[in-house]
């Protein structure tokens, strides 16, 4: 259970990460907002409190682990990686920029703190079995987390990956579902419907876990669960676009392009909101 101190300090950073991804998607004019927006409260509690990580050594091998298989929500990651200190925040200004270390999806080749390749929906699941079976072979006290798109998950190589982590007992990945309903082309239940998720990661092997993914505490609590056996799968229930009402309310908020004055206002509606926690 989170402190109230915690939990406010948890509050400011999730607050943060959005207002950096928001400065970076101003910079460009456009960007995949509504992804990124999602998972900011997940990764404001794995960076923020849960994952060991070395800002001063990037590559230290006894790290936790983070791979996000939906690759274009990096904008997001790298505002929590520049807050955590991994580089300077003003570098984030030069997202998708000619000569960035920040792409539109991440890459760990030019980014410092980022630990797979990603973007090539579903292959992100298979390279975090990869690098949390490695890690457990060599006998580290570390884990991967994954995070998944729910329109990621029509693709098979996701449920191949889920079912190789359940046969493995790979116990020391936690899959993530950014389960925010909505994907590229409209809503996930008019593209290819998932149906429960939970009872599907479930089938597969898991200890599957249905909580509010844009809450502290239920975040906090799923995170922090030990593992047994089974690894452990949390479906992330989130709003796409959480955090900036405008976006949350417009349909087709994957990838957004937008005016100057237009991210200002989220800006200033995010300030104030940070603001006003003290």
């Amino acid at each position: 259970m989170l402190s109230s101190d915690k939990r406010k300090e948890l509050q400011k950073f999730a607050l943060q990460i959005r207002i950096g991804a928001v400065e970076a998607f101003k910079a460009r004019g456009f960007g995949h907002v509504g992804g990124s927006l999602s998972i900011a409260d997940a990764l404001a509690v794995l960076y923020g409190d849960i994952m060991k990580v070395d800002p001063a050594n990037p590559k230290w091998e006894d790290r936790d682990k983070l791979v996000c298989s939906k690759g274009h929500a990096g904008p997001a990651i790298y505002a929590a990686l520049a807050l955590k200190g991994f580089f300077p925040y003003e570098d984030l200004k030069t997202l998708n920029q000619p000569g960035t270390r920040f792409p539109s999806h991440c890459d760990r080749n030019k980014t410092p703190g980022i630990d797979m390749t990603t973007g090539s929906l579903g292959q992100g699941t298979s390279q975090a079995v990869g690098l949390a079976m490695g890690d457990k072979i060599k006998g580290r006290k570390c884990r991967t987390f994954l995070i998944v798109g729910d329109g990621e998950s029509n693709e098979g190589q996701v449920w191949e990956a889920a079912m190789f982590t359940a046969a493995k007992k790979v116990n020391n990945l936690v899959w993530l579902i950014d389960y925010n309903k909505k994907q590229l082309d409209g809503y996930t239940e008019d593209i290819m419907d998932m149906g429960d998720m939970r009872a599907k990661f479930e089938a597969f092997g898991f200890e599957a876990l249905s909580i509010d993914g844009n809450d502290l505490e239920q975040l906090y609590d799923a995170l922090t669960k030990e593992a047994g056996d089974k690894p452990i799968a949390v479906i992330l229930n989130t709003v796409k676009g959480k955090g900036v009402q405008e976006v949350e309310d417009t349909v087709s908020n994957h990838s957004m392009t937008m005016t100057e004055e237009v991210y200002d206002r989220w800006l200033s509606e995010l300030r104030a909101e940070l603001e006003a926690l003290g």
